[in-house]
């Protein structure tokens, strides 16, 4: 039997970070970065993905000459207020070396705030759910293998957006077009 917070306040929320790296130590990075997470304020707990390989994508698409990513993803259990949980994800990206010179460039971290509860904000400093999720297999499948029953608010359970993007790559490289796997 868990017992009450001794603190009041905001509930626990389930949120989802996306893990990324593709320079320096990419598996590393995602294991200091997890624990980094772990050990923020007013978190209960940090469900981890196994991490994947994935191909780098670039704003017009996947680039197999750029370094390679490893990606992740973890589900926060939370009492910081989404903006503050955001805020800490940006000076954990600081600390690992993230520059941010390049827009969907080359990065030792990137850690996006994917989902926070059913919130939805279209404030631009703070998109959530994260507007480009749904298209990313390298964001849900690992989100899948941590939670099998994930549900991204506004898009529909998890394992239908895999199924449906991996039809689509399909399809894709049946006619010539490759298929985006990072």
């Amino acid at each position: 039997m868990r017992m009450p917070d001794p603190r009041p306040g905001r509930e626990p929320v389930d949120a989802v970070v996306a893990l990324g790296a593709n320079l320096g130590d990419r598996a590393g990075t995602i294991e200091a970065a997890a624990d980094a997470i772990r050990r923020l304020p007013l978190v209960d707990g940090v469900r981890m993905s196994r991490p994947v390989e994935t191909v780098a994508l670039r704003l017009d698409g996947p680039d197999p000459d750029a370094p390679g990513y490893v990606n992740a993803v973890a589900i926060v259990t939370t009492r910081l207020a989404p903006q503050v949980l955001l805020g800490m994800l940006h000076a954990i990206e600081d600390e690992n070396g993230r520059v941010r010179a390049e827009r969907w460039g080359d990065r030792t971290l990137d850690l996006d705030l994917v989902a926070y509860g059913d919130v939805r904000s279209d404030d631009a400093r703070m998109l959530l759910p994260h507007p480009r999720a749904h298209e990313r297999l390298f964001v849900l499948e690992p989100w899948l293998d941590v939670d099998p029953e994930a549900v991204l608010p506004g898009h529909g359970r998890v394992a239908a957006l895999v199924d449906a993007l991996r039809r689509d790559a399909g399809s894709n490289a049946a006619d010539g077009t490759p298929g985006a796997s990072g």
